[in-house]
């Protein structure tokens, strides 16, 4: 004996969204050597996703800048209108940068391309 049992599928409003979806990355460069990177993230984003994500497109733009390294500054991680973002600051440099929060760039951006991260 075989038994089924078929149920309506839900409402596409009434499955929860928890993707996380990336919002972009605005740069800006402070001095030849300084960045100012903005990410924007929606979903369930935590406050590490957004820290991954600055640090993803700061490897990225270190790389386009013809540098292999980058340092992580600062970063301020904040919410508005539903849409979480972060304000950071990294510098770029050609040689491995003083400091303990620094990221080589190749290795960061293959990094990020496994884990789904975008970059710049």
């Amino acid at each position: 004996m075989i038994l089924a049992a078929c149920q309506p599928a839900p409402e596409p409003s009434a499955v929860p969204d928890r993707a996380v979806r990336y919002g972009g990355v605005e740069t800006r460069l402070l001095d030849d050597e300084i960045v100012n990177l903005t990410v924007r993230m929606t979903g369930p984003a935590t406050g590490d996703d957004l820290i991954a994500y600055t640090r993803c497109a700061a490897a990225q733009y270190a790389l386009i800048r013809g540098y292999g390294f980058a340092r992580h500054v600062r970063t301020n991680v904040y919410e508005e209108g539903g849409v979480r973002a972060a304000d950071a600051v990294y510098t770029v440099s050609p040689t491995l940068p003083r400091g303990l929060q620094t990221i080589d760039a190749e290795v960061t951006v293959a990094d990020c391309a496994e884990q789904g991260i975008p970059t710049v």
